[in-house]
């Protein structure tokens, strides 16, 4: 099958994309109703309050999706990996964006027109059923996050946004260092503390020499003992 570029290849044959087993039928269908966008850095995809015009695929770089609070403070909720997709929530509720997305690097994404992708979904239950383990994955994570996020003491939240890092976008290939570089802010708003609190905290796991730093590169020293921070709380 030849693609039309490389943007719509990635989301229909990426190692992570759900939408890997459709058929070529399917997937010519999802080719002929898709438009592809470039975002720089700091770009919004989408904004919270906006209608979805169709379902957004990450083709590649990095986005993080968050929601705005009191003050303009981000609460960070998810980091969203290449194949991933993004505003699906209010495609299948019909209703507004309830966050918003923005490129943390530099980024494309596939949109599937909307009711085009529905019909897909209607037609290909193994592929509903993805999907519904996918939105049962995020809603347990989210749960498990909220919980996390209101009880853990500062050190434990932290530790658990590195171990989220890690586990979403692995490491360089050292085999230590965390494959995404957000800014001191960044990780406080993904941790539900202040940018000095993050600072700080992150600097005593560095002189404990569980992580390394090196501007906004993180590394990973030893595994199990931060997991063992997060896990204590």
């Amino acid at each position: 099958m030849l693609y039309k570029n490389p943007h719509i290849e990635q989301c229909l044959e990426g190692n992570h994309s759900l939408l890997k087993g459709l058929n070529q039928k399917e997937k010519e269908t999802l080719i002929q109703h898709h438009t592809y966008a470039q975002y720089k850095k700091g770009e919004f995809l989408l904004k919270d309050g906006e209608m979805p015009h169709g379902l957004i695929c990450l083709s590649s770089g990095k986005v993080k999706v968050f929601k705005e609070g009191v003050g303009g403070r981000e609460q960070i909720l998810r980091m969203v990996r290449p194949q991933g997709f993004i505003g699906y929530r209010a495609i299948f509720a019909d209703s507004p964006y309830c966050a918003s997305a923005i490129a943390i690097e530099d980024s494309s994404i596939c949109i599937f027109e909307k009711d085009c992708f529905i019909k897909v979904v209607r037609r290909n239950p193994d592929l509903a059923l993805k999907l519904m383990k996918t939105f049962a994955d995020e809603l347990g994570f989210s749960n498990n996050r909220t919980v996390s996020l209101t009880q853990k003491h500062i050190r434990g939240r932290l530790a658990e946004s590195l171990l989220v890092l890690r586990d979403t976008y692995g490491f360089e290939n050292d085999g230590k260092t965390i494959r995404v570089y957000l800014s001191r802010e960044d990780i406080a708003n993904l941790s539900n503390m202040t940018t000095s609190n993050a600072i700080r905290t992150l600097s005593i796991l560095a002189s404990e020499e569980i992580i390394s730093l090196e501007g906004r590169k993180i590394m990973i020293l030893d595994s199990y003992k931060l997991e063992k921070i997060s896990e204590l709380g």
